[in-house]
């Protein structure tokens, strides 16, 4: 007769059922997470930088904007007044829908003060001056959204940042030179400084650079630190290593992105008809034979500071991922092995809700293999070993280097140890619990075909304080 320690012969099938579904789905996870870490990174090197300042690429800035406070753009504008580089080698254009008069009008106001900005509404598909987008698709074949699937052809574009940023970035077409570099950054970011430097120096190198973000707000709030603290996890320690000197297909982070303006035209554009554009576009860029290098200097922004309007941004994310990794992948030429490793990319968000559970499964099934004294426990408890072995060192890491992080934006080390400890691991283990809320919703999203308007993330004008204007 079996010992009441037996995981096998005991009876509970249905335990170690899930304990078996959840360790290997667990497993897998983190070993897609150690196969991210193990690729190679590609830096931005600023000595790369031509070293006379007439050669430096004109650079063009596009500030896609949408019922924002003044103030937060305000503060937006004195971080790039700071910018490090030649003022008419520079220009900084704001992309408002013509119909939100408020924006507009509080655009025109800060004018006064920023003389340097430039604003485009953007006017509805049915105006002319669209002409030049349509006529561009038609003829090219990159642009497969136009030619292929149930909305080929089709004008009405959804309203919100990805159809401002097609119209802008087709308004350019005659005005600037070729070699133009084109960057976007949402309404509330801060660039550092360097911020035109870096994308300069990475363009001598790579046809992509893209800076990392970091949460400026990330003490504001509980929900501020573990949204914060997504960034730090993925953007400032993961994502690097996508680079993977051009081996791995990459997305960009949507804001704080420099591109060759002919490369994205040579593609098509911007996709119309996906809830973001992030992930479509770097992969596109990818499957085109694109490099990407990252930045180590990160852009300042904000993270909601409720769990609620956390889940209103992270489900868009979700469902943007779901969506690029169906049939855009194969229209946008990747074969079956590239399509695999694209869809690698999705596995740390999908494995944010399986993590908590397969470490309270796995430290059941160990102790309870410990405690008994049947041999067929073994492979159970030595599978849970494995596996709580490896989730502690990579949560050491991001851990520790969130600490490293946090730096950059708190002044002192009792704010890096109150952030630290507030995103402790038994609290984080819950956090990416609730994870799941944003999966399961955007998933809805994207077996609905939803989420196509601007389901914008409401700003608040958080980093007010890290900026001092520009006498």
């Amino acid at each position: 007769m079996d010992g009441p320690n037996s995981l096998v012969h005991d009876g509970r099938v249905v335990l170690l059922v899930l304990f078996a579904v959840t360790q290997l789905c667990y497993l897998g996870s983190m070993l897609v997470t150690v196969y991210f870490y193990s690729r190679p990174v590609d830096l931005v090197r600023p000595k790369d930088l031509p070293a006379n300042p007439e050669a430096y690429p004109l650079i063009v800035l596009f500030y896609p904007v949408l019922r924002e406070l003044e103030g937060t753009m305000r503060t937006t504008f004195h971080a790039i007044d700071r910018a490090n580089y030649p003022r008419d080698r520079y220009k900084v254009i704001a992309i408002p829908n013509h119909d939100d008069h408020a924006t507009i009008a509080a655009l025109q106001r800060l004018r006064t003060s920023f003389p340097w900005l430039h604003i485009l509404p953007v006017p509805p598909t049915s105006d002319p001056s669209w002409e030049g987008v349509w006529e561009h698709w038609q003829q090219n074949p990159k642009a497969y959204w136009w030619h292929v699937g149930r909305r080929a052809g089709v004008r009405e574009l959804p309203s919100k940042k990805t159809r401002q940023l097609i119209y802008a970035f087709y308004r350019l077409r005659p005005r600037y030179p070729a070699r133009t570099l084109i960057s976007y950054i949402d309404a509330d970011s801060l660039p550092p400084p360097d911020y035109f430097l870096l994308g300069a120096a990475g363009a001598a190198k790579f046809d992509v650079v893209q800076l990392t973000n970091v949460a400026g707000n990330m003490l504001s709030s509980w929900a501020a630190s573990f949204h914060a603290f997504d960034h730090m996890c993925w953007d400032a320690s993961m994502y690097p290593h996508m680079t993977a000197h051009g081996n791995h297909p990459f997305w960009v982070l949507g804001k704080g992105l420099f591109f060759r303006y002919t490369d994205l035209l040579a593609l098509g554009g911007f996709h119309p008809w996906l809830t973001i554009e992030d992930p479509e576009v770097g992969l596109r860029l990818w499957a085109n034979g694109r490099r990407l290098g990252v930045a180590t200097q990160p852009l300042i922004e904000e993270v909601p500071p409720t769990f609620r309007r956390g889940i209103t941004q992270r489900k868009r994310w979700v469902c943007g991922f779901l969506q690029t990794a169906g049939s855009p992948l194969g229209l946008m030429g990747m074969t079956a092995r590239q399509r695999f490793l694209a869809r690698l990319n999705l596995v740390p968000v999908i494995s944010l809700f399986i993590n908590p559970i397969g470490t309270a499964v796995g430290v059941w099934a160990l102790a309870q293999a410990m405690a008994g004294d049947h041999p067929e426990d073994l492979p159970v408890g030595a599978l849970s070993a494995v596996n709580i072995v490896l989730a502690t060192a990579l949560f050491a890491w991001v851990w520790a280097n969130a600490y490293r992080v946090s730096g950059l934006v708190l002044s002192s080390r009792p704010k890096k140890w109150r952030f630290a400890l507030r995103v402790n691991p038994l609290f984080t283990l819950a956090y990416w619990l609730f994870w799941s809320v944003s999966v399961v919703i955007g998933i809805d999203m994207f077996f609905r075909d939803k989420g196509l308007t601007w389901d914008r993330t409401e700003k608040f004008n958080a980093n007010q304080d890290l900026v001092t204007p520009v006498n």
